[in-house]
Order: C-alpha cells, then sequence, then structure tokens
C-alpha cells in the first residue's frame, strides 16, 4: 500500500502525464483556461465597484473617481453603474465560454482517450487478457473515463479560479491596505495545508474506491455472462449474496473517503472565520479612526468572503481531483501496457496465398503455468489437411494461436508460403487465416451481420451460399426473419450446433487460404459434426486446413495426423499408418471406437 506522500506525489504525476497525453488539446486548455481567468476577475469587481460606490455618496466630490475627472457624485454613480453593466455582462459572456470550452474539452479527450485505450487493447497479446478481468477492463474504459471527464467539467475551472481569487484580491488588499492583508492571509497557509493534508489522506482511499469499482463491475459482468450455469445450480441466493458483499466494499471505500474529505469544510470554515474577523474589526476600527477610507473598508469587507470563502469550495475540487486522478493512473497505466506482437512489418502476404504452413524448431511457453511446445518442426503443403491430436493441455491449441501471431515463439520459426509469418503485416497474416473454435462467438446482432463479420460489404448471394456450404442455410431459411433474425448476446437464442455452422459460414465467407478448426465439432451433436464433415470435404480439397480434435472420427482422411503429446510430437502419419504403429493414436481409437472391450 503505498504511502500518504507518495500518493500525494502520484496524483500530480497522474496530472502530469495526463498534461502530456492531451498536449494535442493544448490550444483548447489554453482558451478554456483564459476564459476561466477572465471570468473570475469579473466576478471579483462588482465588489469592489460596492467598495468604490460608498466612497463616492461619502466623500462626494472627494471620491476616488472623482481624482479621475468626474466632478458631481451623480456623475459618478452613472459612470459606475455603466462600469457594473459591463462587468456583468462580461462575467456572463466569459462564463459561458469557460463552460462551453471546458465541458466541450472533457467530450472529447474523453473519447479520445476511451478510444485509444480500447485501439491499444485490442493490440495487446492474448496473454494480457488471460490476466485480466473482462470487467476491470470496462471499468477503466468506462467508469473511470467518466470519472475524469467529470473533474474537466467542473473541478478544473474551480481550481483555476480559486487561485486567481487568491492572486487577484490579495493584490488588492496589499494595495489598499497591507496590514489587513497580512491578518486577511494568515488562514491561507492553513488552508492550503489542510487541503494538502486531506488530499494525501484521500489519496489511496479513492484509489481503493477505483478498485473496489472495477471488482464490482467484474462481478456484475460474470454473472449476467453465467447466468444460465446460476439459475441451473440454484445458486442465485450465493451469487446475490456475493455481489452483495462486493457491492458493500465499495460502500465502505467510498464512506472512508467521504469521512475524510466531509472534515475538511467544517476545519476550513473555522479559518475563514479568523481572517474574515481580522478585516471586520480592525478594519473597522482604522475606518473609524479614518486611517483607513470607509469605501476601501467595505472593499476589504467584501473581498474578504471573496477571498476566503470559495476555499471552503476545494474540499468538493479535492475530491473530483483526486477521483480523477486515481481514475487517470488506471488509464494511463493500461495505455502504457507493452506491445509484446508488434506490427512492426511494412509488407503484406504475397498473393495469391497458396497455404503452406511450416513450424520450424519453434519453442514457446506461458509464463503462469510454464506449459506450451518445445521444438516443434512440422511442415503442411498448400491444400492438404492436417490434423492434431492429444490430450489437454498437450500444446495442440498453443501451435494455432502461434500461427495466428497472438502470441510470438520464444524461438524457431513459422512460415506461411516459406514468408516468415513476422515478417509480413498481421493484417495479411490474419486475413489469410479463418478460425473456428469450439468457443463461439456472436456478437449481438442479426445472422447476416455475424456471417458477414469478416465481410461486412459481402452480398445476400455470398453470404446465403456461405450458410449453404456450412449446412446452416436450412436453418435460417426456417427462421421467420431469416438472415435478419437476431442471434442475442453471445448467440444466446441459439443453439449450440446453430452457432458452430454459422462460424463456419462465417469463417468460409472470409474465403481464408487457410482453415482452422480448433476442436470445432467437440461440444456438438452428431447431425452437426456430420453436417461440418460433409463441408469439410467440399472445401478442404481447395485450401490448407488444420484441425485440432479429440473425435477421432472426424480426422480419418486427413492427409496427414500428428499426435501432440507435452508439448512435442510424438507421432505422425495417416489414419491407417498410425493404427498399424499401435501408438498412443491406436490406444485413444479403440476407446472411442469401442475395440478394446
Amino acid at each position: 500500500m503505498p504511502t500518504s506522500a507518495s500518493q500525494a506525489t502520484g496524483s500530480f504525476a497522474a496530472l502530469g502525464r495526463l498534461l502530456r497525453y492531451a498536449r494535442g488539446y493544448r490550444r483548447q486548455i489554453i482558451a478554456a483556461t483564459a476564459c476561466s481567468i477572465i471570468n473570475k476577475l469579473f466576478d471579483i469587481a462588482p465588489e469592489i465597484l460596492i467598495g468604490i460606490a460608498i466612497d463616492v455618496v461619502v466623500n462626494q466630490e472627494e471620491s476616488f473617481v472623482a481624482s479621475l475627472g468626474f466632478d458631481s457624485a451623480q456623475e459618478q454613480i452613472l459612470i459606475l453603474g455603466g462600469l457594473t453593466f459591463f462587468i456583468w455582462a462580461g462575467e456572463s459572456i466569459f462564463e459561458y465560454l469557460f463552460q462551453i470550452l471546458w465541458r466541450n474539452l472533457a467530450q472529447r479527450l474523453q473519447a479520445d482517450l476511451r478510444q485509444d485505450a480500447y485501439e491499444h487493447v485490442q493490440r495487446l497479446d492474448m496473454a494480457f487478457f488471460e490476466s485480466r478481468s473482462s470487467g476491470q477492463l470496462v471499468a477503466t474504459m468506462n467508469d473511470d473515463i467518466n470519472q475524469l471527464e467529470r473533474f474537466l467539467d467542473g473541478g478544473a475551472n474551480a481550481m483555476i479560479q480559486v487561485a486567481v481569487s487568491v492572486v487577484a484580491v490579495g493584490a488588492v488588499f496589499f494595495v489598499l491596505s497591507p496590514l489587513i492583508a497580512v491578518l486577511a492571509f494568515t488562514p491561507i497557509p492553513l488552508i492550503i495545508w489542510g487541503a494538502f493534508y486531506f488530499q494525501k489522506k484521500a489519496g489511496p482511499l479513492y484509489a481503493d474506491v477505483r478498485e473496489k469499482v472495477g471488482d464490482l463491475s467484474s462481478r456484475l459482468a460474470n454473472n449476467l455472462g453465467g447466468i444460465a450455469t446460476i439459475k441451473s445450480f440454484t445458486a442465485e441466493n450465493r451469487e446475490a449474496e456475493r455481489l452483495r458483499v462486493s457491492s458493500e466494499a465499495y460502500v465502505t471505500a467510498n464512506r472512508r473517503a467521504i469521512r475524510v474529505s466531509s472534515a475538511f469544510i467544517p476545519i476550513i470554515r473555522m479559518a475563514i472565520l479568523a481572517g474574515f474577523l481580522a478585516t471586520f474589526t480592525i478594519g473597522g476600527l482604522q475606518a473609524i479612526q479614518g486611517d483607513l477610507n470607509v469605501g476601501a473598508y467595505g472593499v476589504l469587507v467584501f473581498l474578504t468572503q471573496r477571498l476566503l470563502w470559495p476555499l471552503t469550495g476545494m474540499a468538493e475540487v479535492i475530491d473530483l481531483f483526486e477521483r480523477a486522478m486515481a481514475s487517470t493512473r488506471r488509464i494511463l497505466d493500461l495505455l502504457a501496457v507493452p506491445i509484446r506482437v508488434r506490427d512492426e512489418a511494412t509488407t503484406a502476404l504475397p498473393e495469391p496465398v497458396k497455404g503452406a504452413v511450416a513450424f520450424d524448431n519453434v519453442a514457446f511457453h506461458y509464463a503462469s503455468s510454464g506449459d506450451g511446445v518445445d521444438g516443434v518442426s512440422l511442415s503442411v503443403p498448400a491444400g492438404n489437411t492436417l490434423a492434431l491430436v492429444g490430450a489437454t493441455g498437450s500444446g495442440k491449441s498453443t501451435l494455432v494461436k502461434l500461427l495466428l501471431r497472438f502470441y510470438d515463439p520464444e524461438q524457431g520459426e513459422i512460415r506461411i508460403d516459406g514468408h516468415p509469418i513476422q515478417s509480413v503485416t498481421l493484417r495479411s497474416l490474419r486475413q489469410a487465416i479463418g478460425l473456428v473454435s469450439q468457443d463461439v462467438y456472436l456478437f449481438e446482432g442479426s445472422i447476416r451481420e455475424n456471417i458477414a463479420y469478416g465481410r461486412p460489404d459481402a452480398s445476400d448471394a455470398a453470404i446465403e451460399q456461405a450458410a449453404r456450404t456450412a449446412e446452416a442455410w436450412d436453418f435460417i431459411s426456417a427462421l421467420p426473419d431469416g438472415l435478419d433474425t437476431a442471434v442475442g448476446e453471445r448467440g444466446v437464442r441459439l443453439s449450440g450446433g446453430q452457432r458452430q455452422r454459422l462460424s463456419l459460414a462465417r469463417a468460409l465467407l472470409k474465403d481464408p487460404p487457410i482453415l482452422v478448426l480448433d476442436e470445432a465439432t467437440s461440444a456438438v451433436d452428431n447431425e452437426t459434426e456430420a453436417a461440418i464433415q460433409r463441408s469439410l470435404e467440399h472445401i478442404g480439397h481447395e485450401r490448407t486446413v488444420i484441425m485440432i480434435a479429440h473425435r477421432l472420427s472426424t480426422i480419418v482422411n486427413a492427409d496427414d495426423i500428428v499426435v501432440v503429446e507435452k508439448g512435442r510430437i510424438t507421432e505422425r502419419g495417416r489414419h491407417q499408418d498410425l493404427i498399424r504403429q499401435d501408438g498412443a493414436y491406436a490406444a485413444q481409437w479403440r476407446v472411442q471406437t469401442g475395440d478394446d472391450l
């Protein structure tokens, strides 16, 4: 847990990082700041005019205004009235301007931050997503950025105007009465010290609040995503209680932060009272004795509140500032996560892509578990079908992830048509590969939109052809809305087999030279499996197919079958060859077909 001092330093460091990020908005920031400063100067001016008006009423031809060449009291009052009109109009105009500028800046900056964060996250390798909660990421890109927006909407202007009040009012005080200025300013060091003290106390508390928000978002996202499992295990009460615990943790974290920030105003009010009493009593005595102009005394009394009272708002400003800086750290830390799989190539994979794939002494291990692959070498001629089999965790899916460059190998090289995949652009590499995985992900929208995900401009005829090839058209055409049928979030309105066929149709419409089936038939019924098998017979002759399968019946016709155990290739050959070898593949075949019983 960071110390209060380091947290305070961290808040201002986060502000510096934010300003560096926002350097492209420099003109807007300067313009908004200038409008805030001018507005505050206009806001202070009426109190000065009141004092000058009192001076005119009391001293008339001997007033300060008279010394400027306006002899009669009536003329002086009219001049002050005109000045008051222009000052109030100027204050209103610049208040409108700073509100427009700050709010537009807040909207633009939060939109760009969210977009930059999302685009950065999209470029991160899969290891990042395997170690982070999606709820935490959503909280950072949504709630944290909204927190920063709230600060820019009002807090930034408030901080600037408090500083302007101190400087401008202080200057007037020292011109009119240095003694009263010193007395009135005496509480300010205490107020500033109190502000920083509470800022240091509140900083770690608000950092904890932001963490609790992320935990709560993660809990909600997980529970809503797993609602069918919760219902099937009648775990509604248990999950409701777990959510209540997360929610109460958030409430408790907020309560601790609020307790500290709420103590600020009562303490500061007493400091303000001391400054006001000094001006009120000592200034009054000086005016009675004739040592201080009555108008100047009025200015000082009015400006004392204008000087000190806004400082009570520092509690709310600091509250906004701490929340915003805690959020800013999380946002900018996310943007600072290094991109390990870099798209630095400038050359696309040469067309036409034939689809020959080669792994040359490839090794990779996951940091969390140490599992992976060791020294794998294999090649797949263009147009051939390669099947990868083996126990769960043996490294089959790892080879596919390396081929797609979800990760980069620690050693060795992967080539497509003889070109190392790290020497070509990620876009051209992944456009050449169609992936159909066991865990089908459909986006909320229509069947048409999901099939055309890889080719948004595809015609209905092309979409229908892909659906027919994937043997999905029969059930699509039977639906009342056909291709316009909404699939629901993650495709919940469709059966598992229907989702799998749509996933295959989506890959086929992309028309990739390399098709990867990662256990695509392991969770479907026999009818869907047979349909996918028939589809493969049509499409497998013209493209390279890499299949990962537990059901060996789906790969008996593969050109090459590779058995992977503990990250290494232990057997390789066609189906009949492997049966004759009587190794691990043959043993698994007997188990699945019942020949060993």
